[in-house]
């Protein structure tokens, strides 16, 4: 009996996905053979009466392509769990010139409206993506949607022929048919997207040099910008301490005979001033790299970070572990960042911290309690925390649903020490 009971449910749960993709994927085919329709019914003696389809035909699956593979997409990874990126290429800033004129990275235009036009049609017709959705549209209509309407076409055949006056010789045949095909035949699905709407190896291998183009620059600006800092804190900082040190010294050197009491106090200054500068000093080195995370490792300085930050953070780590610098370093600078992101705007006193080997890397955790609702903005420090992640491939994921909790996954990938 629950045999049964199970097959029923799959095959309802079948038929309604096999409807629902041949709603999908035979909306081109449904526009071809209106197209045609339409040609033959306005050709009648017109020796132009083939360009009308052929039009029709072209723009109509051009439209068509993009919206049919953005709704496989979703409903193959809620049915099948295969992910597939749409991979579509995104836009560039649009800048207005000194000339006037905007560039949109293809062209100079007039106006910022024309401009971001010309953008959007020129980055649509070279995007390779468009042309990889037009080959699964036609693909899909001439394959999973002939077998996806397989089952309601049976289905719609037995409900004819149990209406008709006569013996219904068909009926209990598609009843069959419809039954046994129900459970299946929205499967086709899953190996046809695999094979066309997936990014070819040569797309993948293009996508990958852009993604490294964009990291280089990030790595780039990101050093220059680290060194400025550098710089700033080193002149305005212990710089100018170390100045004023020398020249409380050179002072106290010419009053050393005249005036003992005096130099004895510029001593005193001096000493001050250089305990003060080496302070500072520790202090630049610090935020360069933490001294307890090149001695002692990641665990232990993220465990001294918690201790040390204004909320009650509780941390968790299955095991000790060493990686190699660079990596470590981003690691938990990122995770220095979560929590003081945590600490400034989340409105909580407590935090969580959580870092775990996985099989294919380390995974580190922030949550908070606080009132959620964080978006990642370009330009932001969650989006600079996701370039500099990506550039060791990794991944920041964040949950962060209005009223919280808040959720920051870091995912990289690496070998442990």
């Amino acid at each position: 009996m629950r045999k049964v009971v199970s097959w029923a449910s799959g095959a309802c749960v079948g038929l309604a996905r096999a409807c629902v993709l041949a709603a999908v994927t035979l909306l081109v085919p449904a526009v071809w053979g209106g197209a045609v329709a339409l040609g033959i019914w306005w050709g009648a003696g017109n020796p132009w009466s083939w360009l009308l389809p052929v039009v029709l035909v072209g723009t109509g699956t051009l439209a068509l392509s993009r919206p049919v593979c953005r709704a496989v997409r979703p409903l193959l990874a809620a049915w099948t769990g295969a992910v597939i990126p749409a991979g579509y290429r995104k836009a560039g800033p649009v800048v207005q010139m000194s000339t006037g004129y905007w560039w949109n990275g293809y062209g100079y235009e007039r106006t910022g409206r024309d401009a971001r036009m010309d953008q959007k049609w020129r980055l649509w017709w070279s995007d390779p993506a468009t042309w990889r959705d037009l080959r699964f549209t036609v693909i899909a209509g001439v394959t999973v949607g002939p077998v996806s309407a397989i089952p309601l076409a049976g289905l719609v055949v037995a409900a004819v022929e149990l209406f008709q006056p006569t013996p219904a010789i068909l009926g209990a045949p598609g009843l069959l048919i419809a039954l046994a095909a129900a459970p299946y035949a929205w499967r086709i699905v899953e190996p046809v997207s695999g094979r066309f709407l997936r990014a070819s190896r040569a797309m993948a291998l293009v996508d990958r040099v852009d993604e490294l183009t964009a990291q280089r620059a990030d790595v780039t600006i990101t050093q220059a910008a680290e060194i400025r800092r550098i710089e700033r804190d080193l002149h305005d900082g212990a710089q100018a301490g170390l100045v004023s040190l020398g020249i409380s010294l050179a002072t106290a050197e010419k009053l050393m005979e005249t005036n003992p009491e005096r130099a004895r106090a510029l001593m005193r200054q001096a000493r001050a001033g250089a305990v003060s500068s080496l302070t500072e000093l520790r202090e630049l080195v610090r935020g360069i790299n933490p001294p307890v995370l090149s001695e002692r490792g990641l665990v232990d300085a993220v465990r001294a970070l918690a201790l040390n930050s204004p909320l009650e953070v509780a941390f968790d780590a299955d095991l000790q572990l060493r990686l190699d610098p660079p990596l470590e370093a981003a690691v938990y600078f990122g995770i220095a960042e979560l929590l003081t992101n945590a600490a400034k705007h989340a409105r909580t006193t407590r935090a969580r911290i959580s870092l775990t080997r996985t099989a294919t890397g380390i995974l580190a955790t922030v949550e908070d309690e606080g009132r959620g609702g964080v978006e990642v903005q370009a330009g932001g420090g969650l989006d600079g925390l996701r370039r500099r992640l990506a550039v060791f491939d990794g991944t920041l994921e964040i949950s962060s649903p209005p009223g919280g909790p808040t959720r920051a996954t870091m995912k990289v990938p690496c070998e442990s020490l």
